[in-house]
């Protein structure tokens, strides 16, 4: 019968993993004023009629700290990456010369730092949140098992400590986000 809190507290454990994976993603997003191909992960081209995903369609490289080369495969597909680039957000604006498209990553001034670690920390608060839902999933499953009170009590503990350390992540991850953004 103990295997099935063992389970439980895995199965936790993934979903925690996958909450603080995801954290990370969002957080690649959040631009500190230097270069990063991540940011043009979520760019997807119209080519030949069908939603390409941008990287599959040029070689993305970073020249410069704060500058990206995006050169196309297919030199007829400039155009729809440029419009691709406007249309997809993120607050960069692409320089095509006829061969190789180039986003210069902005100096960040003090206010945009101070939004970005606004951001930053709704993110992470978001992350939290998953946490503590992922915890109270696993209590309640914990509390389902027909187990005595003391084995009952000693699994939600567990989980208890399972938490604080992926909370202890969660700010890890927070505070190098913040020196990054904050760092000039």
């Amino acid at each position: 019968m103990e295997s099935t809190i063992e389970e439980i507290l895995k199965e936790a454990e993934i979903k925690m993993q996958k909450s603080i994976e995801n954290l990370e993603k969002r957080f690649i997003n959040v631009r500190a004023g230097r270069a990063n191909p991540a940011i043009l992960d979520s760019v997807m081209v119209s080519y030949y009629g069908v939603d390409t995903p941008l990287k599959q369609l040029a070689t993305i490289s970073v020249p410069e700290a704060r500058q990206i080369a995006i050169k196309p495969y297919d030199r007829s597909s400039i155009s729809a990456i440029e419009k691709a680039i406007y249309e997809a957000n993120i607050g960069l604006t692409p320089n095509n010369n006829g061969e190789v498209i180039l986003l210069i990553i902005p100096a960040l001034t003090e206010e945009t730092r101070r939004d970005y670690v606004k951001q930053i920390k709704s993110i992470s608060e978001e992350g939290k949140i998953a946490l503590r839902n992922i915890r109270q999933d696993a209590n309640s499953d914990i509390k389902k098992l027909e187990m005595t009170d003391d084995i009952i009590k000693e699994g939600q503990e567990e989980v208890q400590e399972l938490i604080q350390k992926y909370n202890k992540i969660v700010d890890e991850k927070t505070k190098e986000k913040e020196n990054e953004l904050m760092t000039v």
